[in-house]
């Protein structure tokens, strides 16, 4: 089989806590193809953050090397990494990250600026359901419009790769749903490569791809030939 568009091969990463060396991950080896979805679930302290961390650029490996789109991204320097995060990554967290003196728009807007060949905001927070909240501050919003808010500024910079940390963690039950169906639509509609860490196990059936996670290390790789439309899902 061709390398995959996200190729990890053989990661470690041991974080120094004084004198006592932790690791965090050992000998993480998986592949995610180009416009997937990919569900990485584990228990908390598998190591799930740590993969995503690394993938997105905001922390670097032990051993190992992760590829991405053909270029070493394990092997950037700074200014590359910099470059990297800003243009190629979309970063979607639990917590939504929106700058509270700015409107829904402007929260889109700057993070727009931020890549060349970014999308419209207005076109963004439209397909996101939010057009009649563009002037709306963030504390004028619900958890769950804020998180829509949250995936229309990832999805404004146009990235290759989406990286969601525990999107629903602090939405209730409906709401996650909805906006789970928003990144699942996105991906199809787009092409985009998503990928959601998670510790719900029935988000996997959502998945083209699942990478389960444990004690610092990938313990298995499954591919859904079919995957399941997130409507159809129940937890």
């Amino acid at each position: 089989m061709a390398e995959g568009f996200i190729r990890f091969d053989r990661v470690r990463k041991v974080y120094q806590a004084g004198e006592v060396a932790v690791t965090a991950l050992h000998d993480a080896s998986f592949d995610i193809e180009r416009g997937e979805i990919c569900v990485i679930v584990g228990e908390s302290g598998a190591g799930k953050t740590t993969l995503l961390n690394i993938l997105g650029g905001m922390d670097s490996l032990t051993d190992g090397s992760v590829t991405v789109d053909g270029k070493e991204i394990s092997s950037f320097n700074k200014t590359q990494l910099t470059a990297y995060r800003r243009h190629d990554v979309g970063f979607v967290f639990q917590f939504y990250n929106l700058i509270p003196n700015l409107t829904a728009l402007e929260n889109i807007e700057i993070a727009a600026k931020l890549s060349p060949r970014a999308l419209d905001a207005r076109e963004v927070l439209e397909q996101v359901g939010l057009k009649e909240r563009a002037k709306n501050f963030p504390a004028q919003l619900s958890g769950g419009e804020q998180q829509r808010v949250a995936i229309a500024r990832a999805l404004a910079k146009n990235p290759k790769l989406l990286l969601c940390d525990e999107p629903t963690g602090a939405l209730d039950y409906h709401t996650g749903k909805a906006i789970l169906k928003l990144l699942q639509d996105t991906s199809r509609r787009l092409g985009m490569t998503v990928v959601i860490i998670t510790h719900n196990k029935a988000l996997c059936d959502m998945a083209d791809r699942v990478i389960r996670v444990k004690s610092g290390t990938v313990q298995s790789v499954g591919v859904n030939p079919h995957a399941t439309p997130i409507e159809e899902i129940e937890w």
